[in-house]
């Protein structure tokens, strides 16, 4: 029969297809457990082994009571902070799909462009401060991780104590010299290594809760919230070593533009979390059975015959999260630049593939040389805990905060509904903000001094930027009075054959470079594109929405302006797209093979005008000193790019 043949040999297809589709939606959860989940699924190397440090400045006594209330606290923070804050809620609050402090910035910024509001200004700048802290947090991340990793060598071998500081050293050398190869190849890797570690973790956690299943009772609340209560002073303090468990927590959201909210929410509730209970409650049964099991409890879980095979799996999923804390401070350093945030950096595509793989060389040697500075200063993860919580604590509290505000302003969530959500979870924020500053003295000062002086170089930045910007525009005067002008002949100019591309911030005034060719040189080209670059507060511009061109008001003069709008994600690539116009709208074709580029380039200097302080003066020019060079920022030919220059007092 026809009919049935037909619908047998249309069917097989169905199950190919979806089977098709299962196949890449794994791919891309196992791809998010590499890179998504790195300083996350690592935390149970140090987390318990911190909370009962006898070297702590308020150490948690070990006992029976103590040990369930510390193994409930630590589930129940993962549960509200990761669980909820983030994978619940936050990851809600997307910018076409991006994720991260940086996402909730611009969308702050949409917020005070359309309502004129003090109060979203005043959030967007603490989300500045927020992704400030994050680069103290890329720096301490490397050296805590690869340090507690190869500390297992101690258990495995004790003799082999005075080997983990200089072998650590080393693996952070290499793993920085990788970085400008990039992360491609790596990457492929990353995703099945954390399989195997996650299943290592959570078997070694299961067969230390078969000694003690008693350890089970701690998932009920009642034992968080008596601990808390009940043992207030020891359960505080406990907070600032508890908190280590939520690191990476940040990287669920901030990477949720390459995997996507439903991949990444997969991974965590069905691998990654399972996972993490297990190895926090099989260790909490350890040190149940016996309280001297606190100088390494994670690797003592471990059988004896498979401990050195677990210290290189850690020192591979330890590298796995340094790699993927470096990646995200280049993406924020890339996304804070072309905000305005920070100088134009020099930034290198490493995947023809993925826009997302880049390297920057500056961040790159910058955080090399803090992380080997930290590991050098403080020699023992137990050491770095003290420092790593504040940078972390802060920026959850930032991002709960912005998430709520967002909700209210933009989704128009109802107000009971905002405040009982926002009090219960900045509450929690704030007792572990608060723990954390009681170790101020200890360490936490490091990531604070590094987030605030972060926050100084890129509010400094931005401040420096709108006084430079008014000066020039002073100087450049109006673009449509200088063309009246060359169109009446004042001055006098030669037109010469070819194409001239100015590259100007807006088309209200007159590239300096322009200016002076005509007033300096008495010439001009015969077809004269005037080009501004503006950075969309989105990741990506459609190409049909990228370029708008305005004849300036006169379609028989070659003189015309281009707008290419780019998304902070993307790099401007300015021959490409001229190449791109269409020559009915450019008063004729644009010889783009034999075009000059003019660029028009700014010395600062300090003056004596009371625009910013005499150190933020000194601080502006000094960060201008690694602004990336123009020609290759925007992809100009060497050979045809004249760069002419003036000086600017701020």
């Amino acid at each position: 029969m026809p009919g049935s043949d037909g619908g047998s040999a249309a069917r097989p297809n169905v199950p190919r297809r979806s089977a098709a589709h299962d196949t890449a939606r794994l791919a891309i959860v196992v791809g998010a457990l590499g890179v998504v989940f790195g300083d996350l699924g690592t935390s149970p190397l140090y987390t318990l082994q911190t909370v009962f440090n006898p070297n702590d400045p308020h150490p948690v006594p070990v006992s029976t009571q103590n040990v369930y209330g510390v193994v409930s606290l630590v589930f129940w923070s993962v549960t509200i902070i990761v669980s909820v804050t983030y994978v619940l809620l936050a990851m809600r609050a997307d910018n076409d799909g991006e994720g991260g402090i940086m996402a909730l910035i611009t969308l702050l910024r949409r917020l005070h462009a359309q309502r004129d509001g003090r109060v979203a200004a005043a959030l967007a700048a603490l989300g500045i401060f927020g992704a400030a802290l994050f680069f103290g947090d890329s720096m301490i991340t490397p050296a805590i991780s690869v340090l507690s990793a190869v500390e297992g060598l101690k258990v495995v071998q004790p003799s082999l104590e005075s080997a983990v500081v200089p072998i650590t050293a080393l693996i952070i050398v290499l793993l920085f010299l990788a970085q400008r190869r990039g992360t491609a190849a790596v990457g492929r890797v990353f995703g099945p290594v954390m399989v195997v570690w996650f299943s290592a973790i959570a078997a070694c956690g299961v067969a230390g809760i078969v000694r003690h299943p008693g350890i089970l009772r701690a998932l009920s609340p009642t034992y968080a919230l008596g601990f808390l209560f009940g043992h207030f002073g020891t359960a505080f303090f406990s907070l600032a070593s508890v908190v280590l468990a939520v690191t990476g927590a940040e990287a669920l959201y901030a990477d949720m533009g390459h995997f996507g909210r439903r991949s990444i929410s997969r991974a965590w509730v069905f691998v990654v979390f399972p996972a993490l209970v297990l190895s926090y409650f099989g260790q909490g049964a350890l040190i149940l059975k016996d309280h001297a099991n606190i100088s390494s409890p994670f690797f003592l879980l471990v059988p004896g015959w498979g401990r050195l095979p677990m210290v290189l799996l850690a020192a591979a999923a330890t590298v796995i999260a340094s790699q993927a804390v470096i990646t995200g401070a280049y993406s924020v350093a890339s996304q804070a630049a072309q905000l305005g945030y920070l100088p134009r950096l020099r930034i290198a595509h490493t995947s023809e593939s993925t826009i997302g793989q880049i390297y920057v060389p500056w961040i790159n040697w910058l955080l090399m040389v803090s992380v080997l500075t930290l590991i050098f200063a403080f020699r023992s993860s137990a050491s770095l805990a003290f420092a790593y919580g504040m940078a972390v604590t802060a920026t959850i509290t930032i991002t709960t905060l912005l998430f709520f505000y967002i909700a209210r302003a933009r989704w128009g969530t109802p107000v009971w509904l905002v405040a009982a959500g926002a009090t219960v979870l900045l509450t929690v924020d704030l007792l572990f903000v608060a723990a954390n500053l009681t170790k101020l003295i200890h360490g936490a000062w490091l990531p604070l001094l590094i987030g605030l002086s972060a926050f100084a170089v890129m509010t400094t930045w931005q401040r420096g930027r709108q006084i430079v910007t008014a000066e020039r525009a002073e100087r450049e005067g109006s673009l449509r009075v200088f063309i009246d002008e060359l169109r009446e002949g004042r001055p006098s100019v030669l037109e010469v054959p070819g194409t001239a591309v100015f590259l100007n911030r807006d088309k209200q005034t007159t590239p300096l470079a322009m200016r002076a060719n005509v007033e300096r040189n008495h010439v001009r080209h015969e077809h004269i594109v005037i080009l501004s670059i503006e950075t969309e507060p989105v990741p990506r511009v459609p190409a049909g929405e990228r370029v708008l061109i305005d004849d300036l008001g006169y379609s028989d003069d070659g003189i015309f302006h281009v707008t290419a709008r780019f998304g902070y994600m993307e790099t401007p690539d300015v021959p490409g797209t001229l190449a791109l116009l269409d020559p009915a709208r450019t008063e004729g074709p644009l010889q783009l093979d034999e075009a000059s580029y003019f660029l028009s380039t700014i010395e600062l200097r300090r003056g004596q005008a009371p625009t910013m302080t005499p150190w933020r003066k000194r601080l502006f020019i000094a960060t201008s000193y690694i602004t990336a060079d123009a020609a290759e920022h925007f992809g100009l030919p060497r050979d045809r790019t004249v760069i002419m220059g003036s000086h600017i007092e701020v």
